[in-house]
């Protein structure tokens, strides 16, 4: 079955959006503009809903639950992250009703033909805004390269404004990928795998059969770019039918590894290997995302120019391991992106053992998975806990013993603790290992959060 075909639809024709969040008005709005008459649904109450709408008057939208006005519909839009088992699809697909991902809708009104897509549990925004700066710098006039999808611009507003001979580049999660019928990117990535958003997808083995769609539709002439140091990605690369390009530690059976602080390159069918200085971020993780990004640029035939020059320039993204500021001589990071626990401990890992120096703000809603992962980083680096959100008490039973653990509740008491307990040459971390939407809109609205009371207690000092 292919997927969305809008010459398929009568004009004028209605079309649901089930969950009105950020991606889910942004293809209403596109849907209204192609001519159709849109029915907005979702589960929040309408003040709620109120509150964070910015859509068109000419289109109906329900709240607090999703009706059989939906069974009225000549196809439907799933937005990311419901669950596949609400009673409403399954009356949906008893009256024969399609239901597309937005990623297919946007791309059915695309004219690009190239398109590069990144997927994997930890580093997919950083690695899609540095292929995508990669892209930027290498295309020649006349070009664009366009960003969208997970990375927090929905990709039903960027991608129809592409022309022919642009480039899509675009950061797909497991959700976007699991509700896509059909998807064909020319290049791919998939960074890593590890259990999370289990308690969505229900299985391992359904969170890996959906970022496997990120290579299932290609074919001869594509190429996908696989983790060589992740047993779960390398057995899963086995089933990729297109060009298969491997980043690795030592470069065995790998086409990128990282040998004297520089990134190497041997792409099949090169006489020699090439060596870039890779861009200022902290991590081995970090390296690993550069040679991701570098292998896709390649892959579509960029040259080795344009990638040194995004690697020079790039500075990483909005909360991910960002510097925000001091407060009496204590560093403040806002990794807020971090929201399972292989994210919190790839942050952990980030900075350098060298005795107790993280303050580590931990907690938010929890996601299913233990945190007791972090205990041999936490005893090398971590000098207090500062729990907050309804994870709190799991954090504590998991973690008790290690170090202090501080019960903060909320994130403004954490702050306020841990600069107070903090001393010169200390760091205070926001990597909660958990999602904010137990207090928060989302982790970009938490991240900021955490910024604006750290710009304010170093204003008061």
């Amino acid at each position: 079955m292919k997927g969305f075909d809008p010459k398929s639809c009568k004009k004028g024709a209605l079309a649901g959006v089930l969950g009105l969040g950020r991606s889910g008005q942004s293809v209403a709005r596109l849907l209204l503009k192609k001519g159709f008459k849109v029915l907005g649904s979702d589960h929040r109450p309408k003040a709620e809903l109120a509150a964070i709408f910015s859509l068109p008057k000419a289109m109906k939208w329900e709240w607090s639950g999703h009706s059989d006005r939906l069974l009225k519909c000549a196809f439907v839009v799933k937005s990311p992250g419901l669950k596949p088992d609400l009673p409403i699809f399954k009356k949906l697909a008893e009256k024969h009703i399609p239901v597309y991902s937005e990623l297919e809708i946007a791309l059915a009104y695309s004219k690009a033909k190239a398109i590069v897509a990144i997927t994997g549990t930890n580093g997919k925004s950083t690695t899609t805004q540095l292929a995508w700066e990669i892209f930027k710098a290498g295309l020649p006039r006349g070009r664009k390269a366009l960003l969208g999808g997970n990375i927090g611009v929905p990709i039903s507003a960027t991608a129809p404004t592409s022309n022919s001979k642009d480039v899509l580049v675009i950061e797909c999660s497991s959700y976007q990928l699991e509700d896509s019928i059909h998807f064909e990117p020319r290049a791919s990535a998939i960074l890593n795998i590890t259990a999370d958003h289990l308690e969505h997808h229900g299985s391992m083995a359904s969170y890996l059969n959906a970022k496997a769609k990120v290579f299932r539709e290609q074919g001869p002439g594509d190429a996908c770019v696989f983790n060589a140091d992740d047993p779960t990605v390398y057995k899963l690369s086995r089933e990729c039918p297109s060009e298969r390009l491997y980043f690795g530690a030592k470069g065995v059976n790998s086409h990128a590894w990282e040998k004297g602080g520089r990134l190497c390159f041997k792409l099949p069918g090169w006489k020699k290997e090439i060596a870039l200085i890779p861009p200022k971020l902290p991590g081995r993780h970090n390296l690993e995302n550069a040679m991701a990004a570098a292998l896709l640029a390649f892959a579509r035939g960029l040259k080795p120019a344009a990638i040194q020059k995004a690697f020079k320039t790039f500075q990483g993204i909005e909360h991910r391991l960002e510097p925000c500021g001091g407060v009496r001589g204590v560093a403040c990071v806002n990794d807020s992106k971090a929201t399972n626990v292989d994210s919190t401990l790839v942050a952990l890992k980030a900075h350098e053992p060298g005795g107790k120096h993280l303050l580590l703000i931990l907690g938010g809603l929890h996601k299913g998975s233990p945190y007791a992962p972090l205990k041999p980083w936490i005893e090398k680096t971590v000098k207090g806990i500062l729990a907050i959100g309804s994870a709190s008490r799991r954090i504590e039973e998991d973690l008790s013993g290690l170090v202090p653990i501080f019960p903060c509740g909320d994130l403004e008491t954490a702050v306020a603790t841990g600069l107070k307990i903090a001393t010169k040459g200390d760091t205070l971390l926001l990597s909660p290992a958990c999602a904010s939407f137990d207090q928060f809109q989302d982790f970009e609205d938490r991240g900021r959060r955490f910024k604006t009371l750290v710009a304010a207690a170093a204003k008061s000092r």
